[in-house]
């Protein structure tokens, strides 16, 4: 029953990151591994199903929002460079080292290069939150990061088009980039001079809240709006945040999401990434897995650095710059289940790539809290997941 899953989801989430917090580590990663507990993986209280998967992308989506709204714009303009920078190099070298254990394992070589595709997604939602309990949110690495993940999801999701083009998939090039360009370009025009006037128009409205009511639906329009042109939903509720981040409404806007968010969808979010483990036929494939991990952590780690250094970041900062793009997250699990469907990936390996997947996400917060840790600018922020 979804109301006595919630209970149990928001209780145990907000214990399981007070523990996290008291051992030192993020939060988050207390979220993560008690819905591994809660899911079938162990206890068997908490399901996957449909409608926790749709609370969960409201808390995704929101949790991006949230982002966009605490997004320093100057910043983000300064950062352009090395935002390019690390998303280029954190695409480069994951696909390279992906095509090559695709080939090890003995994979036809369209396979090979969709299995380094795959490993080259990012989903820094995980990331966002770690960084502001770490007061880095809207440091320069913070921004260099929110950056990059737009930077490589638009260009993962381009050659994901073109190989489903080359598999034989009713995939044309040239309409992919030209949805991806007309979303921007909407986007940042709407931005520019939609998003204003509609909070405008609120504001004076006799009801309650009609300005939270406003942004929230321009961040759901938005991230409409990334998913009907094929970028990932998130983009969409981070540029909204970032357009109301430009307004006078930017602070009330800011607290009443966050209440709204971190009492409910967030969590949500956050423990159903563990809920979706299960252990269940991939005892024979544990080594394939590690294998698999090590390659996901190390290229996307090592990859991301490489290019934030070359953006003039030092080797410790541009670690953890590195760290935070390692989550695939929910981005690549959609390549994956693409992926499947068209018959580039069997299905003991999408299984195998599914429990990566999670890894990944898994050991992202305290790989963070190890380069970020000892760096915070504004101290530890308030925990809330």
């Amino acid at each position: 029953m979804l109301i006595f899953d919630l209970a149990i989801i928001l209780l145990a989430s907000k214990l399981a990151g007070d523990v996290s917090v008291k051992l030192r580590q993020p939060a988050v990663l207390g979220k993560l591994l008690i819905g591994i507990i809660l899911g079938p993986a162990v206890l068997g209280l908490i399901t996957a199903t449909d409608v926790l998967e749709e609370l969960s992308q409201i808390g995704v989506i929101l949790l991006m929002f949230l982002a966009g709204l605490e997004t320093d714009a100057d910043e983000f303009k300064r950062t352009g460079k090395a935002s390019s920078f690390v998303g280029i190099a954190g695409i480069a070298l994951p696909l390279a080292l992906g095509y090559g254990a695709g080939m090890l394992m003995d994979l036809p070589p369209l396979e090979s290069i969709f299995l380094g595709l795959l490993l080259s997604a990012t989903s820094v939602s995980i990331s966002v939150q770690a960084l502001k309990e770490m007061g880095r949110l809207k440091s320069r690495e913070g921004t260099t990061i929110l950056g990059a993940a737009v930077i490589d999801d638009v260009l993962v999701i381009i050659a994901l088009a073109f190989v489903m083009s080359l598999a034989g998939g009713d995939v044309n090039l040239g309409v992919v980039i030209l949805k991806k360009v007309a979303f921007f370009a909407i986007g940042i025009l709407a931005a520019w001079k939609l998003v204003p006037l509609v909070l405008r128009l609120f504001a004076p409205l006799r009801v309650t809240e009609s300005v939270v009511s406003a942004a929230l639906i321009l961040c759901f329009a938005f991230a409409y709006m990334a998913e009907y042109t094929g970028v990932a939903a998130i983009i969409g509720g981070y540029m909204a945040g970032v357009a109301i981040s430009f307004t006078g409404y930017r602070h009330e806007v800011t607290e009443k999401i966050e209440t709204i968010s971190y009492a409910v969808f967030v969590p949500v979010f956050f423990t159903s990434i563990g809920v979706k483990v299960e252990f269940a036929g991939i005892s024979s494939q544990l080594g394939l897995i590690a294998g698999l991990t090590v390659v996901a952590v190390v290229s996307k780690l090592v990859g991301s650095a490489i290019g934030a250094k070359a953006a003039g970041f030092g080797w410790r900062g541009a670690l953890g710059i590195g760290a935070a793009m390692v989550s695939r997250g929910e981005v690549a699990l959609i390549i994956a289940a693409i992926g499947q469907e068209a018959g580039l990936l069997q299905p003991d390996l999408f299984a195998v790539l599914v429990v990566v997947v999670l890894l990944t996400t898994i050991v992202t917060p305290p790989m963070m809290k190890w380069f970020f840790g000892d760096q915070a600018d504004g101290g530890q922020e308030k925990a809330e997941a």
